[in-house]
């Protein structure tokens, strides 16, 4: 039976997120600049779009920028970007195709005209798709995310239109670029690390953590599934007990 096979469609978890990690060490232990290991990322990306699709998955965000990565050399982020706009105009025919529906988080207004441009006019054309939502966070970081939030609560405050005691998780969910969405149930990183790296830090909290040594060039579908199988194997007891759970 194949992996796909084994999967229980009726119990998919609703958000997936995953840290594209190992481009770059893929493409060095092939002799390739950096920027190879990019260009082969986007067909994961593509590859990994569409079985989301296929299993119907609901909601997948990917993390495609942080903010720390603008640090990086300029001629690295320049062709990260380049390769972004390109990609998104090659790969608009297919999400139309399979009915995804693509958004971005993060602060976009740090990307170039021409990233941003052609980000936008793509989000606009799928808005109206309703399968997958694919999610690419750009120019992202949890922690100015969160600061973001705090801000805006504190000028509420400020106005008077919130009361400072009765701020709520809720409220601070809702201040958030994932406001629309539902927290994380399952995480997948790439490329050998085991950290979160400053990623939905305050939507990662019960999501089970899939970590695995494959570059993210050499993820496609059967590594999807796996993890998707692991997740199906884990037992979320949100604080409880097993045996709270039976009852």
């Amino acid at each position: 039976m194949s992996l796909f096979d084994q999967i229980d469609k009726d119990r998919l978890p609703q958000h997936v997120a995953i840290i594209m990690d190992g481009n770059g060490r893929w493409a060095k232990a092939r002799g390739k600049e950096r920027s190879f290991g990019h260009q082969e990322g986007v067909v994961s990306l593509r590859k990994v779009v569409t079985a989301a699709r296929k299993l119907g998955l609901k909601f997948l965000t990917l993390y495609a920028f942080s903010m720390e990565n603008w640090n990086r050399p300029e001629e690295e982020v320049n062709a990260l970007m380049s390769l972004m706009v390109m990609a998104i105009h090659r790969e608009t025919p297919l999400l139309m195709e399979n009915n995804v529906r693509l958004s971005a988080i993060g602060d976009l207004s740090r990307l170039p005209k021409e990233a941003y441009a052609t980000l936008r006019e793509c989000m606009d054309m799928t808005a109206g798709n309703t399968g997958t939502r694919m999610t690419l966070a750009i120019s992202y970081s949890s922690r100015w995310e969160l600061t973001e939030a705090v801000r805006r609560l504190a000028r509420a405050a400020v106005d008077g239109k919130v009361n400072p005691e009765e701020i709520t998780e809720q409220m601070i969910s809702d201040q958030l670029t994932t406001h629309d969405m539902p927290d994380l149930d399952l995480m997948i990183r790439t490329g050998g690390e085991k950290r979160i790296s400053n990623f939905l830090l305050w939507q990662v909290s019960y999501a089970e953590l899939y970590f695995t040594d494959v570059f993210w060039p050499d993820f496609r579908e059967e590594e999807l599934y796996g993890a998707i199988l692991y997740y199906q194997r884990r037992e979320r007891r949100f604080g409880k007990t097993s045996e709270q759970l039976i009852l």
